[in-house]
């Protein structure tokens, strides 16, 4: 007998939240300059939804196919030391993360964008994506954000886990007082 849970009961039980960069952390366009620098832009939404969901006893691991120092920077500041670039099994990657935390794939979520993140989507305990992401990606999905990718989308995530597992009040009681 299969159990079918809401995004909400998988959301209570995640211990773990791994993020795709391109398309989900940023809006997926690539800027180059004429020096072959790469640029980003991050939303810092997005940003602080990382930070409060940390602070919520959730570990972060990125895992993203491109390389680029901006993610780097971008982690850095975060303080997401799980940090896996360029990377084309994304797959053992996340074995790996989980390999690194002792957790279990159920007690991870994962947000991705595109096909190449199917194979850890369809494996975790909570896959979640972004509107503009494929269709196959949309329906493989068990949460979809209503927000864009880059444009708080990562925002929306942070806050669904943290509700489900009841931290997301006590975090922001700090800035009500």
């Amino acid at each position: 007998m299969s159990e079918h849970k809401t995004a909400q009961q998988r959301a209570s039980l995640i211990k773990l939240a791994v993020f795709d960069v391109d398309g989900v952390m940023t809006d997926g366009r690539l800027y180059f300059g004429d020096d072959g620098q790469e640029f980003k832009a991050f939303h810092s939404l997005d940003g602080h939804g990382l930070k409060m969901l940390k602070q919520s006893g959730v570990a972060l691991a990125i895992i993203t196919g491109r390389t680029s120092q901006v993610v780097v920077h971008r982690a850095r500041n975060l303080g997401i030391e799980l940090l896996y670039q360029g990377v084309a099994d994304k797959s053992a990657a996340f074995r790996e993360v989980l390999a690194q935390t002792g957790l279990d794939a159920t007690q991870a979520a994962y947000m991705g964008d595109d096909v190449v993140d199917l194979p850890v989507m369809l494996h975790c305990g909570l896959a979640i994506t972004v509107p503009e992401a494929p269709e196959i990606v949309v329906q493989s999905a068990h949460w979809v954000t209503t927000r864009t990718g880059g444009m708080g989308a990562v925002r929306e995530a942070c806050e669904l886990i943290m509700r489900a597992q009841g931290s997301y009040e006590r975090l922001l009681a700090h800035y009500l007082q």
